[in-house]
C-alpha cells in the first residue's frame, strides 16, 4: 500500500520567545569571543596581525647551519653552462635556484633522435661537484618518441666542457671569485 508523503512543518519550540533571543545573543557573543582568541598574534600599528612564517624560521639553508636563507650560484658555472648549452633551446633558467632546463633538440644530422638536458648548479664555489647534469634521449619509432638512455659518457663530457669554460671565464677575470 502506498503512503502519501506530507510536507513536514518545523516543530514548535516550547521555550518562550525572550529565552530564544537571549540564547541566540549568548551564542553570537561566544562565537565572537572565540574568533578574537584566534587572532592573538602580534599586532602592527595599523591593528593588523603581523604574519608569521614558520617555514622560514625553521629553514637552515643547504649548509644546515646558516640562520638565514641564501640564494644564488657560482657565476662562472652559470655563465659557462649557458654558453655550453647555447645550441639547445632553453626552456627555463633560474639563476637564484641554479636550474637550467632545455627543451628537446634534434640534431641536424639525425632526424630520428632528440636530446634534452637539465643542469643543476649546487654551490657558490667553482667545484666539479657543484654541477649536476641529466641528459635525456629519445628516438623515434614509427610516430612516437621512445625514451632511450644516452651514451654513458654524454653527461660527463658536457660537464667537462662546462667546467673547462668556467675555469677560463674565471682566469679571464683575474682568478677573482666576485
Amino acid at each position: 500500500m502506498l503512503r502519501r508523503l506530507m510536507p513536514c512543518r518545523p516543530a514548535a519550540s516550547h521555550a518562550p520567545a525572550g529565552f530564544r533571543r537571549a540564547s541566540t545573543l549568548l551564542t553570537a557573543c561566544a562565537g565572537l569571543g572565540l574568533l578574537a582568541a584566534c587572532s592573538s598574534g602580534d599586532r602592527s600599528d595599523n591593528g593588523l596581525t603581523a604574519p608569521r612564517n614558520h617555514l622560514l624560521a625553521e629553514d637552515r639553508g643547504a649548509s644546515g647551519g646558516d640562520a638565514e636563507l641564501k640564494g644564488g650560484v657560482n657565476a662562472y658555472l652559470w655563465r659557462a653552462t649557458l654558453d655550453t648549452l647555447s645550441f639547445l633551446p632553453v626552456s627555463t633558467a633560474d639563476a637564484e635556484g641554479g636550474i637550467i632546463l632545455t627543451d628537446w633538440y634534434t640534431p641536424p644530422a639525425a632526424h630520428d633522435e632528440r636530446f634534452k638536458v637539465t643542469a643543476f648548479i649546487l654551490d657558490k664555489r667553482l667545484r666539479s661537484d657543484a654541477l649536476r647534469l641529466s641528459v635525456f634521449r629519445q628516438i623515434k619509432q614509427g610516430e612516437e618518441w621512445v625514451d632511450t638512455p644516452p651514451a654513458p659518457n654524454t653527461a660527463s663530457d658536457i660537464a667537462a666542457r662546462i667546467l673547462s669554460r668556467a675555469r677560463k671565464l674565471r682566469a679571464d677575470n683575474g682568478n677573482r671569485d666576485s
